[in-house]
């Protein structure tokens, strides 16, 4: 199973700091919940953890088994659903899982893709322009972009953002199954989604 170390990471934007000196340690099968108010870097420290930035001190390490995880290791195992990480919306459905396999070098057969889009709740819908999705179902779309490698590690920042009930009850059923394969970070102020904590890593941003 994945563990992952948070070691005195800090972030800084020129003189602005975001925050310091942040620790925690997660195993497998947990829920580690990021909480915070709206610009003490929640989102920032979701994207440190999947190496779309890097901090500005301390760092992040992962072991499988005990063996360390390089950054690049790390980023092959992960899934990430955020605001600022959208779907194609020139594209269909179908063609961004395509795409993103793609990316993944994963084999995805079109009945798998399918399947995929079943499970969130987007069967029929596959060959829709994205562009034409409501908010809630281009949510949808980016659960699935996010799982389709079965990740170890799965950040997810706001994901009830849109959601109906439906919605919601599939997002507690996507955890489930991640806390079944690997670990969890979810960045929320939501307490229906603070709930889920295994742990939790109150961010209070930081003094300049």
């Amino acid at each position: 199973m994945l563990c992952l170390q948070l070691q005195g990471l800090g972030k800084r934007y020129g003189r602005r700091r975001v925050f310091r000196d942040i620790k925690a340690e997660v195993q497998g099968g947990q829920v580690l919940v990021v909480t915070g108010p709206n610009g003490s870097g929640k989102s920032t420290l979701l994207r440190i953890l999947a190496g779309l930035e890097r901090p500005s001190e301390g760092q992040v390490q992962a072991w499988v088994g005990g063996q360390s995880l390089s950054q690049a290791q790390l980023q092959r195992r992960l899934g990430l659903v955020a605001a600022d990480v959208e779907p194609y919306g020139e594209l269909t459905a179908l063609e961004n899982l395509s795409f993103f396999a793609r990316v993944r070098t994963i084999g995805l057969s079109l009945l798998d893709q399918e399947a995929l889009l079943a499970q969130v709740g987007l069967a029929g819908r596959g060959h829709d322009l994205v562009q034409n999705y409501s908010c809630g179902m281009r949510q949808r779309l980016k659960f699935a972009c996010a799982m389709l490698h079965r990740p170890l590690l799965l950040l997810l920042d706001e994901p009830g953002a849109n959601l109906d009930k439906a919605g919601l009850k599939l997002l507690d059923s996507l955890i489930t199954r991640q806390r079944k394969r690997g670990l969890l970070v979810l960045a929320t102020n939501d307490p229906r989604e603070t709930a889920y904590a295994d742990c939790e890593l109150p961010l209070k941003g930081a003094p300049p």
